[in-house]
């Protein structure tokens, strides 16, 4: 090697310089397969398989409720009751379900939280949060005056600073997701 020879081709140095080039990246070229990336969040709390003639249909959505009421929220299932049958071997109420049948019936589930709130807003999508600066309340993305003492109590359980959103299933029946900030 030449004693005046550089390093790093001009070309490659003055498009680095000029902000042309991505940065560089820190982490090895290659890395043992499985162990790199960053992990996707969880999409489902547990998968569960149920015979062909658990229910007719090719797909469903539905939200299990704590009363023991299934909602349907979209697909050509009618009745879901028989793939809740399955789901309810390993996971309590109330639960959200999406289920498809390729042979036979394949559901995720999640578990979520229902709360009833009598005399609730009107909308569908209520989101409350607290911090040391105050509290705010959103109903359908439009902030509005006032509480929801419901929602409140949830929210101190989690801590002194929370975010709550909460989502209209059917009537008084929200489904809530309470984390703290």
């Amino acid at each position: 090697m030449g004693l005046f020879r550089r390093r790093e081709p001009l070309h490659e140095k003055l498009a680095r310089e000029g902000g042309l080039l991505p940065p560089d990246d820190p982490r090895p070229q290659w890395q043992e397969t499985g162990i790199h990336g960053l992990a996707r969040p969880r999409e489902a709390d547990a998968t569960i398989s149920a015979p062909e003639d658990a229910a007719e249909g090719q797909r469903v959505k539905f939200v299990a409720l704590p009363s023991g009421e299934l909602l349907v929220e979209e697909g050509d299932v009618d009745d879901p009751s028989g793939l809740a049958a399955a789901v309810e071997q390993e996971i309590r109420r109330p639960y959200r379900a999406k289920a498809g049948k390729d042979g036979f019936w394949l559901i995720q589930v999640t578990r979520i939280e229902v709360l009833e709130i009598p005399d609730g807003p009107d909308g569908e999508f209520i989101e409350l949060t607290r911090t040391p600066d105050g509290t705010t309340l959103a109903v359908d993305d439009a902030r509005t005056f006032g509480s929801i003492p419901e929602l409140e109590a949830r929210g101190d359980r989690v801590g002194a600073s929370w975010a709550i959103r909460a989502t209209r299933l059917d009537g008084d029946l929200w489904e809530i997701r309470a984390e703290p900030l």
